[in-house]
């Protein structure tokens, strides 16, 4: 397995993990008519966008496999929302269901972290889906439930959990 930046011709495999994940992990969470409804055309154009975007802070990284297919993917950067005390966050982390519980997010969090770190920011959150299958895998990261929010998809009202760091250092580590 290896993780890297991701470049602009990523794009297309971005997209199909990403639909992908969404439509194993959040099966039974996001009505399935929404699922079924994503589009790699339309994530790839966003990622694409993204990909391309001069001067852009979010952070790209994809973990390929040993035969070079892209199998996940995290973006992060400066957190969107103003909390002093969660300078930067993950955006997006998503893994295809096969390539799971291989250490592969754990490099695509690190890959982000030590980028972060370079740029003076040692603190993190992410938001997960409270029904998220994968909340265990941030709270073995050390990740503490520091705040929730009502968010909307696909017309059902869902909880969001931010999970934080004040301190990412053994995010890189491994410790």
């Amino acid at each position: 397995m290896k993780v890297r930046e991701a470049r602009e011709e990523d794009a297309d495999s971005i997209a199909r993990v990403h639909v992908d994940s969404w439509r194993t992990t959040y099966r039974g969470i996001i009505a399935n008519t929404f699922l079924e409804a994503l589009s790699y055309d339309d994530r790839e154009r966003y990622w694409r966008s993204l990909l391309v975007q001069t001067g852009r802070t979010s952070l790209i990284y994809v973990a390929e496999d040993d035969d070079g297919e892209i199998v996940g993917f995290a973006c992060g950067g400066p957190a969107r929302e103003d909390n002093p005390a969660y300078r930067g966050e993950v955006f997006a982390i998503y893994i295809i269901q096969s390539a799971q519980r291989r250490g592969i997010g754990r490099a695509l969090i690190a890959a982000i972290v030590q980028r972060l770190l370079q740029q003076g920011i040692e603190s993190l959150l992410i938001w997960v889906l409270s029904e998220n299958p994968s909340t265990a895998f941030y709270k073995a990261l050390g990740g503490q439930q520091i705040q929730e929010k009502s968010i909307e998809i696909g017309g059902v009202k869902l909880r969001e959990i931010a999970y934080g760091w004040t301190d990412i250092h053994p995010l890189v580590s491994g410790n």
